[in-house]
């Protein structure tokens, strides 16, 4: 992990230190909020999430037990969700988002939301501190994982076992049955947009790269799915034979009991990117919202995630699930993550007029 932090904390460290001073709150470090003030705060909290039914059901609950605080979960895209809190800013609905907050969201929102540095956050690895005094990571997305349908896959007369690359997705057998999310408007398609522009030129992020992706583009067929889930819902039913998604909804799958799933991860190289949590600036219920980034920073929230299949952003906690692929056994790329901000309003554009183009 320290390569990681070679390449893209110089400047989130120096923006950061200046906020850990600035936005801690009392919950000691380790410990979740007590009972007794999250009643002060008012007892209750509205989280907008793009997360799993999964990873809510293992956190919200248990922070409602501990703290006494009612909670109000709505769902959605990320983008959706982004544009909602935007929207609202004059008078906040929600307080907090609970997922999807990345860099590049905040400097395309940088009104929407307030500073928060938990006291817990000195927890985490450096690399996964917070971003900004406003993002608090509490897990690991692996951004590049390709879910396959051996039963549809092996119907198009392919092999599942010799699927192992992105290189792989440009089998003409696979025209149009492959499931993706549009990068303008999903933050695990992004992702998997960078990923794939990280890795597969001769360079990181360069033509060659946009080349691959390109290719990429026409053997979609003209399908791009608007919202996460149903990359990998679409691929368990079998109306795709392979989806670009993410680590967390698919391994579930899996532990679930799917026995005609297959899980890849791209031997070119795979991301994991920090997911990020952040208080919705003028919400109503602030307090309560620091106590919910206070409980998955401490250890409590972070074991509770490990019940789950997302990796804790707390890298000392590994009880995750046996199905999970250890790091070492997959070839982990570190994604300059500042640099992928700063162009994702432009590669978002190309990648739609790439698109429109071949549709």
């Amino acid at each position: 992990m320290k390569k990681f932090l070679s390449v893209c904390l110089t400047a989130v460290m120096a923006v950061g230190l200046c906020a850990c001073s600035s936005g801690s709150t009392a919950a000691a470090s380790g410990t979740a909020a007590s009972g007794s003030a999250a009643a002060a705060a008012g007892g209750k909290l509205v989280v907008y999430s793009p997360n799993t039914d999964d990873l809510i059901n293992a956190v919200v609950p248990l922070f409602e037990e501990k703290t006494g605080i009612k909670v109000d979960v709505i769902t959605g895209g990320t983008g959706d969700l982004l544009t909602r809190i935007d929207s609202e800013k004059e008078n906040p609905q929600g307080d907090i988002i609970f997922g999807g907050m990345t860099p590049a969201n905040l400097l395309k929102y940088p009104d929407d939301f307030a500073e928060y540095t938990s006291s817990n956050d000195a927890l985490l690895p450096e690399e996964y501190q917070n971003y900004g005094g406003v993002i608090s990571h509490y897990c690991l997305d692996g951004s590049a994982a390709l879910l396959i349908n051996t039963d549809i896959y092996s119907s198009l007369g392919l092999d599942p076992e010799k699927f192992t690359s992105y290189a792989d997705l440009l089998q003409p057998e696979l025209k149009g049955h492959i499931a993706m999310g549009d990068p303008a408007n999903s933050s695990s398609a992004w992702a998997e947009l960078t990923n794939m522009l990280l890795v597969m030129g001769k360079e990181k992020y360069d033509d060659a790269a946009w080349e691959w992706v390109g290719k990429f583009i026409g053997n979609l067929d003209g399908i791009t799915l608007d919202s996460s889930s149903k990359i990998y819902k679409g691929v368990s039913d079998g109306e795709y034979a392979v989806g670009v998604s993410y680590e967390d909804p698919c391994v579930n799958l899996i532990v679930s009991g799917a026995t005609n799933l297959k899980l890849v991860y791209p031997s070119e190289g795979a991301v994991w990117l920090p997911a990020g949590v952040a208080v919705i600036k003028g919400c109503q219920n602030e307090d309560n919202a620091k106590m919910f980034i206070d409980f998955l920073l401490s250890d409590e929230g972070q074991n509770a995630i490990a019940t789950t299949t997302a990796r804790p952003a707390n890298t000392k906690i590994t009880n995750t699930t046996e199905l999970m692929t250890p790091f070492s056994d997959i070839n982990v790329a570190y994604e300059d993550i500042d640099y992928c901000s700063e162009h994702k309003s432009e590669w978002q554009a190309k990648w739609t007029d790439m698109f429109t183009s071949a549709n």
